[in-house]
């Protein structure tokens, strides 16, 4: 099973970007899906998770700007961004847990005018 991963890419403050994560395999029981990041640096940390039942969490610095969603049937799992900030810039992963621990490859996502 492969995690790929899509949307990265540049965008100028205040813009907007769209994730994708897509299982290339099947996932048995996925329990949860998640988006981490990891800036320049620094570790890597929660952005946002998404359970199987629906309830989400975003870490504080996200909130009111990033949107997070899935599509069971597909596998796949979205990261709407809004209003964009150069303190976003970083690599983007999603993970999904079900009878393992996956993850993606990375996406980068660069902030700047």
């Amino acid at each position: 099973v492969q995690l790929v991963e899509s949307g990265g890419g540049l965008v100028q403050p205040g813009g907007s970007l769209r994730l994708s994560c897509t299982a290339s395999g099947s996932i048995f029981s996925i329990k949860s899906m998640a988006w981490y990041r990891q800036a320049p640096g620094k570790q890597r940390d929660m952005a946002a998770w998404i359970s199987s039942g629906g309830p989400t969490y975003y870490v504080d610095s996200v909130k009111g700007r990033f949107t997070i969603s899935r599509d069971n049937a597909k596998n796949t799992v979205y990261l709407q961004m809004n209003s964009l900030k150069p303190e976003d810039t970083g690599i983007y992963y999603c993970n999904m847990i079900g009878d393992k621990v996956f993850w993606g490859q990375g996406t980068q996502v660069t902030v700047s005018s």
